[in-house]
């Protein structure tokens, strides 16, 4: 497909690529530049509070694992939702 770059260096996806990955307005890309191209990766940023949080649960996880207090999961759903995770929002 071929696009052209435009004012203000904008270019345009072709729909069907944004349908085909799922991608929306206001989604975020990483832009590399290599060997002479240019690639557009859909990236995922979570917030730093959600990071912290996150940087929490490993530290109590693995303050766990130390004193033997080892939780064991057969369904990964209640493993999130025991994290505090829900699946639906992700």
């Amino acid at each position: 497909m071929l696009v052209e770059l435009r004012g203000r260096s904008q270019i345009t996806i072709p729909s069907e690529i944004v349908k085909h990955l799922g991608i929306k307005e206001g989604d975020k890309f990483e832009v590399i530049e290599k060997d002479g191209g240019i690639f557009l990766c859909p990236v995922v940023v979570y917030p730093k509070s959600e990071m912290a949080r996150i940087a929490r649960l490993l530290k109590e996880t693995e303050k766990e694992l130390e004193n033997g207090d080892v939780k064991s999961y057969d369904d990964i759903d209640k493993m999130f939702e025991d994290m505090g995770i829900k699946l639906d929002e992700v």
